[in-house]
């Protein structure tokens, strides 16, 4: 009887231990996949858009098209999304409806900011390992990266215009912006370098590639 106790114990013990493992893992897949909360960001465990003294946060509801354009905040930088994103994230590689009025070719008719052409360039060297342990960069012995003879330098452009899939995750730089007012007010006023700089990006094929000869 003893004896089977003891079993009886051992097994309870195994199965809770195999439970409390799996219920872990479990936990973990899910903070893992799931969506980071404003709880999760907070020093305080408190929700951001609700915490006393926040600034009241809404972010834009008008539909794609129908939005007004949010100034760059200097040249070049990556534009907001002024138009709501209900239906449109998490954005993947083979699901982006961004694509749909973004590309150069129909932005025009949609009246939305063309993808610039540096987002249809594979600016990425081939890279690979030499029997030796370098690193080769499109066939060349690197030491440093910087270096001004550029054979590490590689610019690819895509064929028939399409987007570079290392370009396809559009809200990794591009995010919406909400109408709060900071606490503290910004008094850093752009200084473009183009008239249009505000709206506009100024890649195009003739500036990115000025004075170097390694396309293909």
């Amino acid at each position: 009887m003893k004896k089977l106790t003891k079993i009886t114990l051992s097994l309870a013990v195994v199965m809770s231990s195999m439970l409390f493992a799996s219920t872990a893992d479990t936990a973990k897949q899910k903070v893992a996949k799931g969506t980071i909360t404003s709880e999760q960001l907070s020093y305080r465990n408190t929700n951001l858009n609700i915490a006393p003294g926040t600034p009241k946060s809404e972010f834009s509801k008008a539909y794609a098209g129908s939005s007004k354009k949010i100034a760059r905040a200097f040249q070049d930088a990556p534009p907001m999304i002024p138009h709501d994103t209900e239906g449109m994230l998490p954005i993947k590689k083979d699901n982006n409806q961004c694509v749909g009025c973004h590309m150069p070719e129909v932005a025009k008719s949609m009246g939305a900011t063309p993808i610039p052409v540096s987002h249809m360039t594979d600016f990425r060297p081939h890279t690979s390992i030499a029997k030796d342990g370098s690193v080769l960069k499109e066939g060349h012995h690197i030491k440093n990266t910087s270096s001004e003879k550029l054979k590490n330098v590689s610019i690819k452009k895509m064929k028939d215009g399409k987007l570079y899939q290392g370009r396809f995750n559009c809200s990794q730089c591009h995010a919406p912006q909400s109408n709060a007012k900071l606490i503290t007010p910004n008094n850093f006023e752009a200084d473009f370098t183009s008239k249009d700089g505000a709206f506009k990006s100024s890649w195009d094929d003739n500036k990115f590639m000025e004075d170097i000869d390694t396309t293909k």
